[in-house]
């Protein structure tokens, strides 16, 4: 038998919530059907797409592989729909977008390629920076929309902001670490331990302030720019990081396996969305823009 789009869909919300009963939650299904769904897909590709442990799910080596197909499945199915939802705007005209660069990779690349599919008349320039200065050129109008961290929005008087995807905070572990096999891990566990500091986006003062809110002095081994560069560090045991689940892909680029664990407690989340500068008059090719980005955001909650 072969699978099924909705099969695919049950399987990229368990890949991506870590666990059936959050993807259930956000589905607003049951758990059974999500499991069943599951069950038969590994079935008919006859792989195993999770590793099943008391403490849940861990995406095995061929469903990580197999999670890129399925994504992009959807997103074709998606544009399928969306091409007959309307006129296709072959028009001209710019569009200026910003974004962050812990988003640019991880949102910014899909959303961009379903938007020259859908608008392949428009001439897209797109630039990188902090949040800071993006909200400055949204405000001077030298942008037309970001898409970046809203956790931290400064001038929410000036900007008019639309949540797209909002990410927990989880622990980032390597194979064998004692704290992969606990039952609850808290954030006294993870003071304890190195900590690997990603410092972009506002990450680390975010990871600061949590840590100190809760009577706890971070022991960071490692600062760095680069999301790459955290995997590898976590993955051979130079210490733990705990960053948005946004983020957390579960192999290294040398091919490490890479845990990802609760921690009790609360946690704050990062909040991913657009932002324009309120009352302005958006040009069409935001507005498609936006619109795009809306489909999206409505595909994963499915």
């Amino acid at each position: 038998m072969a699978f099924t789009l909705r099969q695919l869909q049950y399987f990229v919300a368990v890949a991506e919530q870590g666990s059936v009963t959050r993807a259930a939650q956000n589905l607003s299904i049951s758990q059974s059907s999500v499991t069943e769904a599951l069950k038969e897909l590994e079935g008919d590709l006859g792989v195993e797409l999770f590793e099943r442990h008391p403490r849940g799910l861990s995406i095995t080596h061929n469903g990580h592989q197999f999670l890129r197909h399925a994504t992009k499945i959807l997103a074709t199915v998606s544009d399928a729909r969306t091409s007959f939802s309307g006129k296709r705007n072959e028009a001209g005209g710019t569009l200026n977008i910003g974004v962050t660069s812990l988003v640019a990779g991880y949102v910014l690349s899909d959303l961009l390629a379903r938007y020259r599919r859908a608008c392949p008349g428009v001439e897209v320039s797109a630039i990188e920076d902090n949040g800071g200065y993006l909200e400055h050129l949204l405000v001077g109008g030298e942008l037309d929309v970001a898409v970046m961290v809203i956790s931290n929005l400064r001038d929410r008087m000036a900007l008019q902001a639309e949540i797209l995807e909002t990410s927990p905070y989880r622990l980032w572990l390597p194979m064998g670490h004692p704290l992969v096999s606990a039952d609850i891990i808290s954030v006294a566990d993870i003071s304890r331990e190195p900590l690997i500091m990603l410092t972009i986006d506002e990450i680390e003062e975010n990871t600061g302030k949590l840590l100190s809110a809760l009577g706890a002095r971070p022991h960071v081994a490692f600062r760095t720019r680069s999301v790459e560069a955290v995997r590898s560090l976590v993955a051979t045991g130079a210490g733990v990081a705990l960053l948005p689940d946004l983020v957390y892909r579960p192999w290294s680029l040398e091919g490490d396996r890479i845990e990802s664990r609760d921690v009790s407690g609360s946690l704050p989340v990062v909040q991913v969305g657009m932002v324009w500068r309120k009352g302005s008059s958006l040009p069409q090719a935001a507005r498609d823009f936006v619109g795009v980005a809306e489909s999206m955001r409505t595909g994963r909650q499915r």
